[in-house]
């Protein structure tokens, strides 16, 4: 599978990890050169110093073959313009992206963009935890 990570974070860098030491062709895009510095030394994939919201940076990651994006940054407006340039201009099958902000999560869903929230993750774990969920 080809995947392209955008931000190299502590969540980014460890995804990038994971799913290059599972055999996967990973490219991994991040404004700071400095962040491409957090992946590890068994990581066999691409780096780019770029902006992944300049369409010249996603073409430098083959955008056009990749099977998979994740965008990882920090910032939503930057996570929401890549996800939607990537799935509806270029066409990648799965487009996923970080969602900081638990307000913005229905903006993504509206957009069609598939997200995971770490925050509403961990609200998840700690109502788990307490064994508080409502029954579905």
């Amino acid at each position: 599978m080809n995947v392209i990570v955008v931000g190299c974070g502590r969540y980014g860098s460890l995804l990038a990890n994971q799913v290059s030491s599972r055999g996967h062709s990973v490219v991994v895009i991040d404004r700071q050169e400095n962040a491409l510095k957090a992946l590890s030394t068994e990581f066999s994939g691409f780096t780019i110093t770029g902006n992944a919201g300049e369409v010249s940076v996603l073409r430098a990651a083959k955008i056009e073959t990749a099977d998979c994006l994740l965008s990882m940054c920090n910032e939503d407006t930057l996570n929401l313009m890549v996800t939607q340039v990537a799935k509806y201009i270029f066409g990648v099958p799965k487009v996923i992206a970080r969602v900081y902000e638990p307000s913005y999560e229905s903006m993504f869903r509206k957009f069609g963009i598939e997200i995971i929230s770490p925050i509403q993750l961990a609200l998840e774990a700690f109502l788990d935890t307490l064994e508080l969920q409502t029954e579905s």
